[in-house]
């Protein structure tokens, strides 16, 4: 890795973390495009697995209501991993260009979720019958795209959760998924032991941005904040899905 991919790599990781600590949730989904552009896509999503994993755990432990949350999301949990080795066959099947497009897809959609939030709530019956389809969905696209969002997120949005249940639910999804995707690149051999040194220095950003991203929270507004980051993320997403036509 060059002196300004590398330099990218850990700037992406101390913003990304900035965005988790005011708004809970977006370290791997705010990272990655940048990384992206950087170093590709297949190089850059080994390297946001630990430092995701460990800034999933710590807003878990700040969020409460582990377990109960655990069972009650069982089934979405429990799907994800059958989708997200399909979803890294096809990664490895498909050009590039395509899964960066995909990405970007993906990324425009949250971002369009993200700042609507749809006042709708599912019934209580459909939303059982939706777990099984919603965790598969949501690790088929982690495995092409990185993305840990999507449909996971709109879901549960739409089951209008108290807050910190819902940070704490889509935390659970996105270190289930990270640990599962781990084992998945180490299988197509894109998790290696210079990807783990990088993300060590990267987890070392990701703490800073985390612990000054907290305190922010309690101090600007966060839908504002929210919004611009939302925005940025938008066009990066735009430009992932045009790269391949220019």
């Amino acid at each position: 890795m060059e002196p300004g991919e590398f330099l990218i790599v850990v700037g992406a990781f101390f913003f990304a973390a900035l965005v988790k600590g005011i708004t809970g949730l977006g370290f791997s989904t705010t990272a990655l495009p940048f990384i992206v552009y950087a170093i590709g896509l297949k190089e850059a999503l080994p390297l946001l697995i630990l430092p995701s994993v460990v800034s999933n755990l710590i807003v878990m432990r700040d969020a409460g209501h582990f377990r109960a949350t655990l069972m009650q999301f069982r089934l979405v949990y429990a799907a994800a991993p059958v989708g997200i080795f399909i979803g890294l066959a096809l990664l490895m099947w498909l050009d590039p260009a395509i899964s960066s497009a995909i990405l970007g897809l993906v990324l425009i959609i949250y971002c369009v979720i993200a700042i609507t939030q749809p006042a709708f709530r599912l019934p209580t019956a459909l939303a059982r019958r939706l777990e099984i389809p919603v965790g598969f969905t949501t690790g088929l696209v982690n495995g092409v795209t990185g993305s840990q969002v999507m449909p996971v997120l709109p879901y549960l949005l739409s089951l209008q959760l108290d807050r910190n249940v819902f940070i704490q639910a889509i935390n659970i999804s996105f270190t289930i998924s990270s640990g599962v995707f781990a084992i998945g690149l180490a299988w197509v051999g894109l998790f290696t032991f210079d990807t783990t040194q990088i993300s060590f220095v990267g987890l070392a950003a990701m703490l800073v941005g985390l612990k000054l991203g907290i305190p922010i929270r309690r101090r600007l507004s966060q839908s504002s904040f929210r919004r611009a980051v939302l925005g940025l993320l938008m066009l990066l997403g735009a430009g992932l899905v045009l790269r391949p036509l220019l």
